[in-house]
């Protein structure tokens, strides 16, 4: 399904990644393998499903030219690849502000580099939301909502706010790493002040959103999974998940080259030229499928 209203994303790849030390002291947290890929090739892909072609992957200075060698400029798969700086992690909600002239006079979403979503009608359902929707965050119930920013509803259902990690219970549904936006963001996030950690809070630019009544939700069923890859354990989980759809389906997550060809952005004989960067893994082996 083309989208009409997101056109443009954002990969939000920056950070330390200081809660996975010291895994990650000397590379990008989003360059680290979940189970047979780049962890940024899934955000990468699920923007791909929604036939976003146009991509910003906002990184740190040390490992921008990695992301450029894994990635380039996006041709090779029929997308433009942009790279910013972020030259400290100032915040999620600075992607917006670094992401200005990407984002032009475009609506965009922004998706964090950790965070992994499937479900066989999660393309279907996000989809068709777009559509019909304003802008909207996307919720997922969680076990252990303190460790997220967490959704209000009043009694009818409506979102009435947002509550970075609760001390008291709220609701079950934790916000994800992502969001879409019109293009009134750009301007709102001139309007947040830096919390008292030294970051522009996306939960800030969410409840201004709130405030005019201009923020939507999409709540995902039990069938969609979600993990946040920003711990050990989720993200040993997130490889063990991708891990056993894989092997027991014959299919597999985030496959950025088979995407770019089902979606027919490059033709077959390039799809082949491709693969052949992969020649005698595994990963070639599935793709050879296509051929």
């Amino acid at each position: 399904m083309q989208l009409n209203k997101y056109k443009k994303g954002i990969i939000l790849a920056g950070g330390k990644g200081s809660r996975l030390f010291p895994i990650t002291k000397i590379i990008s947290k989003q360059l680290l393998p979940i189970y047979d890929k780049p962890m940024i090739f899934y955000p990468l892909s699920l923007l791909m499903l929604l036939k976003i072609r146009e991509i910003l992957i906002i990184t740190n200075s040390e490992n921008i030219n990695l992301y450029k060698k894994l990635l380039g400029d996006g041709r090779y798969i029929g997308m433009k690849i942009s790279f910013k700086i972020q030259k400290s992690p100032n915040g999620i909600a600075e992607a917006v502000n670094i992401g200005n002239k990407f984002i032009k006079d475009d609506n965009f979403c922004l998706i964090l580099g950790d965070n992994f979503f499937y479900g066989d009608s999660l393309i279907k359902d996000i989809s068709t939301f777009i559509n019909n929707s304003k802008p909207f965050v996307i919720l997922k119930e969680v076990l252990n909502p303190e460790r997220y920013g967490v959704a209000k509803f009043d009694r009818s259902g409506k979102l009435v706010d947002i509550v970075e990690k609760p001390k008291k219970y709220i609701s079950n549904f934790a916000v994800t790493g992502f969001y879409f936006y019109d293009n009134n963001a750009k301007k709102l996030v001139k309007k947040i002040k830096k919390s008292k950690r030294g970051e522009l809070e996306i939960t800030d630019l969410n409840k201004i959103y709130i405030k005019n009544n201009d923020l939507s939700f999409l709540k995902l069923g039990a069938g969609t999974t979600w993990f946040d890859a920003g711990t050990y354990d989720s993200y040993l989980n997130a490889s063990q998940f991708v891990s056993s759809i894989q092997n027991r389906n014959n299919e597999k997550i985030g496959c950025i080259e088979e995407i770019a060809f089902l979606n027919s952005w490059i033709n077959k004989k390039k799809f082949h030229i491709i693969c052949q960067r992969y020649k005698d893994s595994e990963y070639y082996k599935y793709l050879k499928k296509h051929f």
